[in-house]
């Protein structure tokens, strides 16, 4: 009987032994997934601070334009062909900084933001610089054509602003110009009426320019 309670009590401590790692491993489960949370939080982060770091040099390789656009006409175009009718657009857009430099461009596509944008680059590609005083006006009267486009643009005197109006309006403005009439004398198709306004402000001569015609001085004039 000594023996078998002897070989009782081994079977015991066995049993607790068991029942203490049984007791330490459900705790060692509960750690696992925090540990696994954790290292999915560091991934999300790690993930993010990578993004935005890609999105910065995206940033730094995209150069800001220093002109201010507007866009003067959208329209839908349809052509007809065997397969059907086919729909793009087309955009007219102006671009400028307001100080003596501005641009026009018209572009086709598919999509709005796809024409809009070769728009721009047209425009951008095509800027001028355009002739004006200190008053911000012309230095005399002009006359712009383009087709059936015709555009009478005049300097007036300080306080005025800009008389004007649609596709008119845009060009001057973003050229700089303050205080200005201006009259539509054709078609008011704005293509035309935007190439007829630059047509105008850019055959503008300075007193400079009268001189040396003239070959005379800026005093003698």
């Amino acid at each position: 009987m000594e023996d078998i309670k002897h070989n009782k009590k081994p079977n015991t401590n066995n049993s607790a032994e068991t029942k203490k790692a049984s007791g330490a491993n459900p705790q060692a489960n509960r750690a696992n997934p925090n540990n696994r949370s954790a290292s999915v939080n560091n991934n999300k982060k790690n993930s993010s601070r990578s993004s935005d770091e890609r999105n910065k040099r995206k940033n730094e390789k995209r150069t800001k334009s220093e002109f201010e656009e507007k866009i003067v006409k959208i329209s839908r175009i349809s052509k007809t062909t065997k397969g059907g009718r086919t729909m793009r657009f087309s955009a007219l857009v102006v671009v400028g900084d307001r100080k003596g430099r501005v641009g026009f461009g018209i572009a086709k596509a598919l999509e709005v933001p796809n024409a809009i944008k070769k728009a721009l680059k047209m425009a951008e590609n095509n800027v001028q610089k355009i002739a004006m005083n200190k008053h911000g006006t012309l230095f005399h009267d002009v006359l712009g054509r383009s087709g059936a486009a015709k555009v009478l643009i005049k300097p007036a005197p300080s306080g005025t602003g800009i008389i004007a109006g649609g596709a008119i309006r845009a060009v001057v403005e973003l050229a700089g110009f303050t205080d200005v009439y201006t009259k539509n004398m054709g078609k008011n198709t704005p293509i035309n009426m935007v190439r007829a306004t630059m047509d105008g402000i850019t055959s503008q001569y300075t007193p400079r320019q009268i001189a040396k015609l003239r070959s005379k001085s800026l005093k003698e004039l």
